[in-house]
């Protein structure tokens, strides 16, 4: 068997994917999704390509490798979302040959069914209910909203804190909330937002600063007692390895679309493992990222939650969607990533570029993290 073809498609909501073709009419679909970078990411696809075609799509350790460590400057979010989403292909493609789900290829499941939350607005009571009430979900999250400075005023802080209280009262101490500061404060203002909310029990607290720098999410992580969680943006196990021995977070969010694909980030779990740190990996675009997560989820012992977006489900372009029963989805049972694409559906799902994205302070100009 041997890879003839690659191709790419892209969707609406910033999502890309790519598809593997053999020579024996084996497909397998994975997904490049670079949020604000999708051409770079496109274009690492086609340098990769040459390289590819022609080979035995079986061989995915030994082609990862190849495509990581062939070129002097390796990773990188470009590089290795195009490595990403080409080795989830791969894994499909190798599940389909043999029958089987990806899942049996890393060493069978660990569990019969997947735990998933989803996403919610603080005071969006009637969503709160929908999800908990209707659709059975045992955890949300909220991000924090607008813009922030370094260090905020105690109201604009009192008001942050007292929306997550409001949403804890609301939905009551049997389901979680999780936390999403996503990279926008300094340590300091993230220390005295985490001591605030402790009585409100979050299931974590993510990204309560950008992930650059370990160490000072170490700091934050010894201030509190809520769970730091961290790594939608970090890549491979060498971009987790500092978080995880300096104990900086007590739960790792990887992308697989990001991080290295389906075995490298079962490898970061191994990493993880070790340390008594769980995952709950990161999936905020596309339906082929989310099933290769299931996949993922399936097989390693410290999995903790999986996200799911709406659109993940199956976004009109799978030909049976995901289902979620009591906050939880069930193991997939078809071959490869367990899902068939209708590429009749893809044709019309296009609608335009996506620009880069700046948000900037309204008193006085400046950039601030979105």
């Amino acid at each position: 068997m041997r890879i003839v073809s690659i191709e790419q498609y892209r969707l609406r909501h910033r999502c890309q994917l790519v598809k593997v073709t053999t020579d024996t009419g084996l497909v397998g679909w994975g997904e490049i999704t670079l949020e604000g970078k999708l051409d770079s990411a496109s274009a690492a696809v086609k340098e990769l390509s040459g390289y590819l075609i022609g080979q035995d799509p079986l061989r995915i350790e030994h082609h990862w490798q190849s495509m990581y460590r062939s070129a002097f400057y390796r990773g990188g979010p470009q590089n290795m979302t195009a490595i990403s989403g080409i080795e989830h292909a791969l894994y499909d493609i190798a599940g389909k040959h043999f029958g089987v789900p990806s899942y049996w290829l890393l060493g069978g499941p660990t569990r019969d069914r997947i735990k998933v939350y989803a996403h919610s607005a603080w005071d969006d009571y009637d969503r709160m209910d929908y999800l908990v009430k209707e659709k059975g979900f045992k955890a949300i999250k909220c991000k924090v909203p607008g813009k922030w400075h370094g260090i905020e005023t105690p109201q604009r802080t009192q008001e942050f804190i007292d929306l997550v209280y409001k949403a804890r009262e609301h939905v009551g101490p049997s389901v979680d909330i999780a936390v999403e500061l996503h990279g926008k404060m300094s340590p300091a203002q993230a220390i005295r937002v985490c001591k605030e909310l402790e009585d409100a029990h979050p299931l974590w607290v993510e990204e309560p600063v950008p992930q650059e720098n370990p160490d000072v999410l170490a700091t934050i992580a010894r201030s509190t007692t809520i769970p730091i969680a961290t790594g939608e943006r970090l890549i491979t196990r060498w971009g987790f390895r500092d978080i995880v021995e300096k104990q900086a977070a007590a739960i790792l969010q990887p992308d697989l679309a990001h991080a290295g694909g389906i075995l490298e980030t079962r490898k970061i779990a191994a990493l993880a493992e070790m340390y008594y740190i769980y995952l709950a990996p990161h999936s905020a675009i596309g339906p082929v990222a989310f099933a290769a997560s299931l996949q993922l989820d399936a097989c390693i012992p410290n999995f903790l939650i999986q996200e799911l977006h709406d659109y993940t489900c199956g976004w009109g372009i799978l030909k049976e969607d995901w289902e979620v029963k009591d906050g939880y989805i069930e193991l997939p049972q078809k071959p490869g990533l367990g899902f068939e694409i209708d590429e009749e559906a893809l044709k019309g799902s296009f609608d335009g570029d996506f620009a880069l994205t700046s948000w900037f302070h309204d008193d006085d100009g400046s950039v601030t993290d979105w």
